[in-house]
């Protein structure tokens, strides 16, 4: 039987990636690893997947939750570094 973090392993994101778009979407976990792994391998998924990740940093953000700004600011660097090939110079406005 497969595992969560065998599912997280097998879909080309990190937990914090899934965890980020669990949020934005949110669904539970194991719902966001499907929806991650399909967007991430689909025309303009991964650009949908950064777009997740900003809104979670702008709503951390109109909750002064500063803590969770830097976090979120953190996967979506890593994010697109991951992915720089689809993004180039791609403008994070975090």
């Amino acid at each position: 039987m497969l595992t969560i973090e065998d599912c997280i392993a097998l879909s080309d994101l990190t937990e914090r990636e899934i965890d980020a778009i669990a949020e934005h979407e949110h669904v539970p976990e194991m719902v966001a690893v499907e929806l991650g792994c399909c967007l991430v391998h689909c025309a303009d998924g991964q650009r949908r997947i950064a777009t997740f990740i900003r809104d979670d940093i702008d709503r951390a953000r109109r909750h002064g939750n500063a803590r969770h700004v830097a976090e979120l600011t953190s996967v979506l660097r890593d994010f697109v570094a991951h992915h720089e090939g689809i993004y180039g110079a791609w403008n994070l406005g975090a």
